[in-house]
């Protein structure tokens, strides 16, 4: 008799990790240890990569010189930004982001490195020059002249300056940066284990980011912001969000940015990120968006809170990327620049204690199959 394990691995445990710890009915997510509303709230992107990637918090002037060596590495190689400009301007933004990533090996003199040092070499230089990547070719497909990376700037700084041409507010600056922080790891989810996959092959970094951004496209898994907004597109006023929402639940469908395969309370990381994202609207003049947001929360709290479905990070993710001049298609981008982080520290950790994935499958086929010729097939 064959025991079939469940579908998608649900359950399964796969692989040991210091990085994150999600305990999904009491809602909480930890970062080495750390509460993420506590990391939202006081840390920086940059500090969250140190922490992921060594399993401890920097000492200043180790932040100072981490910092550091990512802003020097914001510059695209040379060819690379020309070759940007040269895809089609109706490009997928996912799929350009994932064959760019995979072109920075093309640049690299000794791209199949895997040794400790090697490998956190290769992944700083793709998390230095993916947000670079995303917002050349935004300007290419609006026909607008490239930016610069700014090396003065932070990563979500920096971001923003290149996709808008010009510096952010500081209300903008910190809510991207938030969102950096709190998409930056979750646990073995599909994109992380796809990276840890074809790393444990000893194949190279790069191969393995690019993998994990083929994942994240997919619209089961990174998607999920964008749905939100066009739900919010969907509704006329906030006055329409109650029958809107009730309407939708009535006829069981479903809500975006509502439940969570882990979480089966509060999400906690959309804590910090609705009072952010509220703080945005105000100051961006979305007040509209906002408060639809909040008017669908309010009509899912009364009907299904106590079925353990509430808001997730995509939720008020939406709302935010929205205001700080995304557009909808580069929402998931977004998501892999801040995953990258995450992905590159799972890399670090399989290569420090490596075995190559090889799971069996179950085969329910059938047995002692006679081969027919073809001239005797029907």
């Amino acid at each position: 008799m064959t025991t079939t394990a469940p579908k998608g691995l649900e359950g399964i445990i796969a692989a040991e990790t210091e990085m994150s710890f999600i305990d999904g009915t009491q809602g909480i997510l930890e970062y080495v240890g750390i509460a993420i509303d506590d990391l939202a709230r006081n840390s920086t992107f940059e500090e969250t990569v140190f922490l992921l990637w060594n399993r401890r918090l920097p000492t200043q002037s180790e932040l100072d010189a981490f910092t550091q060596d990512i802003r020097s590495r914001y510059q695209l190689p040379a060819g690379l930004e020309e070759r940007i400009t040269t895809l089609p301007k109706t490009a997928e933004p996912m799929h350009m982001l994932r064959t760019m990533v995979s072109s920075l090996a093309m640049f690299d003199s000794d791209p199949n490195q895997n040794d400790p040092d090697s490998a956190r070499d290769k992944a700083l230089n793709v998390l230095a020059c993916a947000p670079a990547i995303v917002a050349a070719f935004d300007r290419h497909r609006r026909g607008l002249p490239v930016v610069a990376p700014d090396s003065s700037l932070s990563i979500a700084e920096n971001f923003l300056n290149m996709l808008n041409g010009e510096k952010p507010t500081a209300t903008m600056a910190k809510a991207l940066d938030v969102c950096l922080i709190l998409h930056a790891d979750h646990g073995l989810n599909n994109s992380t284990f796809s990276a840890r996959v074809v790393i444990s092959t000893m194949s190279d970094v790069y191969s393995a980011l690019t993998a994990a951004i083929g994942s994240l496209r997919g619209p089961l898994h990174g998607g999920a912001n964008e749905g939100v907004m066009r739900m919010l597109n969907e509704i006329p006023t906030v006055a329409d969000a109650d029958a809107f929402i009730t309407g939708k639940l009535e006829r069981k469908e479903k809500v975006m940015g509502f439940g969570h395969r882990v979480y089966k309370a509060y999400d906690p990381r959309a804590t910090y990120l609705k009072t952010l994202a509220k703080q945005l609207a105000e100051d961006t003049g979305n007040q509209d968006l906002y408060e639809k947001s909040f008017a669908i929360e309010k009509v899912m709290e009364d009907a299904v809170a106590a079925k353990g479905i509430y808001p997730n990070v995509d939720f008020y993710s939406a709302t935010t990327y929205h205001c700080i001049g995304l557009q909808l298609d580069l929402f998931t981008p977004l998501f892999a620049i801040s995953r990258l982080g995450g992905w590159s520290g799972h890399v670090i950790e399989q290569l420090s204690d490596n075995r190559l994935y090889r799971p069996k499958a179950d085969y329910i086929g059938p047995h002692d199959a006679p081969y027919i010729p073809i001239a005797e097939r029907g």
